[in-house]
């Protein structure tokens, strides 16, 4: 089964009696009956654009009544300071774990024999997070089971206070509860799904050539249509316009992208 150690994850901590109700209003996804599952959710801004995301989860061995949130470990103080902002009176605390507790991930057919696993929520294939158990293997075996699925790596695809979560697969990997009630970001999110706003997407592609720095612009028959972000190994994503998302081959930099379309991911029909 194979498992890689993620040195670049780390937990943020939200104990208290009021810890769900608290994230509730703050965060894209519902958190109020977590039990022993995970589920993925951002962190917006008032305006509706993504500053970070995370994975929250309960484990009672790592620390009661206490809601954990597996985040990239670069954005743990930001996590910290900006849900600390809104605490007010809820009766929470706020802390930063990454030092004291190691995140890892394992992937194939059998779940891992860990009382502190939970199975990433984003798609089955994903596989799981394991957390205090030291791991073998290198993190960039993970990154490039990460780019496989199509999934986004944080901030080396997404931009702080600039991207939208529909562009980024939220809805179909389940990171956006619409059924729930208002939290802060909230009306963007829902106005571009209803109206149909969306002009972008963050596509996986296969990379022929020299992998192509973050930002390189993509572009078909000569016209930008869209950016490189995160790759490795041949494999990649970019964001692109939608109507680039079904071209089957684009140029960036000295290098070819085929856009390779997951099953997980829905896209308007292309225009008549």
């Amino acid at each position: 089964m194979p498992s890689a150690p993620l040195p670049d994850r780390g937990l943020v901590e939200v104990a208290g009696p009021d810890r769900a109700t608290f994230l509730q209003g703050l965060v894209s996804n519902d958190v109020s009956a977590l039990g022993t599952g995970m589920r993925w959710a951002a962190l917006l801004s008032p305006q509706g654009k993504w500053i970070t995301d995370f994975l929250l989860f309960e484990a009672e061995a790592l620390g009661p009544d206490a809601i954990l949130l597996d985040c990239p470990r670069a954005d743990a103080a930001l996590v910290v300071t900006t849900l600390s902002r809104f605490r007010l009176r809820s009766k929470v605390t706020i802390a930063d774990r990454s030092a004291e507790i190691a995140v890892g991930a394992v992937w194939g057919e059998e779940p891992p024999m860990s009382s502190v696993a939970r199975r990433d929520p984003r798609l089955p294939a994903a596989g799981w997070r394991l957390y205090g158990t030291a791991l073998s293997g290198d993190p960039a075996e993970y990154d490039r089971h990460r780019l496989d699925l199509g999934l986004p790596g944080g901030v080396l695809d997404l931009d702080r206070d600039k991207t939208v979560l529909l562009e980024a697969g939220f809805d179909e990997l389940g990171g956006i509860a619409w059924e729930k009630g208002c939290y802060m970001g909230q009306e963007l999110t829902a106005r571009t799904r209803y109206r149909g706003l969306l002009k972008r997407r963050l596509v996986p592609v296969a990379v022929e050539g020299p992998l192509p720095p973050r930002d390189t612009p993509v572009t078909l028959d000569g016209a930008t249509v869209g950016e490189m972000r995160s790759g490795r190994d041949g494999l990649g994503l970019a964001l692109l316009r939608l109507e680039a998302a079904r071209a089957p081959s684009l140029s960036c930099g000295g290098a070819v992208l085929r856009p390779r379309l997951p099953e997980w991911m829905r896209l308007p029909a292309p225009a008549a």
